[in-house]
């Protein structure tokens, strides 16, 4: 999946203009293989970061030094690290992720102690979570991703340069297709502790539209959050306690650091470069998220409704 992605995107935006066809060796395989993934066929989260990358060395660990892309488009230092910086983001968020499950699973005969275990694996995890993101300016410039990476990783829907959708010829009865482009939001890390840690967001285009990033998650993925969404009333019990509200507010506040520094990265190598006057290309084209939404406004509601749910 992940090679079909890369192969189709490179043919759709590696012109001077958008294809609006995608010819049938590349459409009729990749319609075929999304489907029995349970995914759509465009390039996701999945296929450009989950799926995408090995080990240089096979006997460390997984890190920024030890691990190495298997596709990409452009290639250089800028392209490989953005990537990278999300593998092991999802590496080390794997600690918080399994904490989450297992502090879901606990009720009111369970000691605190419990509790307050999970609590702090949680914690740890995303304090190492947002190190490796705070790395992403190091290696990936804003100028560099917004002309030279980002055009790669659009979707097809609420896109101005394809208002048409793209036609997967000898597929869908060759009628246009409007799929969502590759990005962050279909990762499953944020939204499962959400629903692992009761953090809800009012109703607004940003929650609608994250709902929408699920179908394009793996499906297991999928089900895991929702899973949980309807399982966890951890909050419930952690109330109780003034020990477990602090940890659980320490939490809280990771996650919203992680949103604060998502939203800062959203404004210098996105909003920024759309404002100059030298914006070209497909990069230039709009102020709007690799998914096909504004995205400023919701983003900074959503930090600040992860803070005003401390307890």
């Amino acid at each position: 999946m992940s090679h079909l992605s890369f192969i189709s995107h490179a043919y759709i935006w590696g012109g001077r203009k958008p294809a609006k066809v995608l010819p049938q060796v590349l459409a009729k395989p990749w319609v075929k293989l999304a489907n029995y993934l349970g995914r759509p066929p465009i390039l996701s989260y999945a296929s450009y970061c989950l799926d995408n990358w090995y080990k240089i060395d096979p006997k460390k660990s997984i890190n920024l030094e030890n691990i190495a892309l298997i596709n990409n488009f452009l290639g250089g230092v800028d392209e490989d690290w953005f990537v990278t910086i999300h593998v092991c983001i999802e590496d080390a968020a794997s600690y918080a992720i399994d904490s989450a499950h297992k502090l879901s699973l606990l009720n009111d005969k369970n000691s605190e102690k419990e509790f307050l275990k999970y609590l702090n694996n949680i914690c740890k995890s995303l304090k190492k979570v947002n190190d490796i993101f705070s790395r992403m300016p190091e290696k990936c410039d804003p100028y560099v991703y917004y002309h030279r990476v980002r055009p790669y990783i659009f979707g097809t829907k609420d896109n101005p340069n394809l208002k048409q959708g793209l036609i997967y010829e000898g597929e869908f009865n060759n009628k246009p297709q409007f799929f969502r482009g590759e990005t962050g939001a279909q990762s499953s890390i944020i939204p499962f502790l959400d629903g692992a840690l009761g953090i809800y967001h009012s109703n607004d285009n940003l929650r609608h539209y994250l709902n929408e990033m699920r179908d394009y998650m793996p499906p297991e993925h999928r089900k895991m959050i929702e899973d949980i969404e309807q399982r966890s009333v951890v909050k419930n019990y952690i109330s109780k306690s003034k020990i477990l509200m602090r940890k659980y507010n320490l939490c809280l506040e990771e996650i919203r650091k992680f949103r604060a520094m998502h939203l800062e990265y959203a404004a210098s190598y996105i909003h920024k470069q759309a404002q100059k006057n030298n914006s070209f290309g497909t990069g230039g084209s709009t102020i709007r998220g690799t998914g096909g939404t504004p995205f400023m406004r919701y983003l900074k509601k959503h930090r600040d409704e992860t803070q005003k749910q401390k307890i």
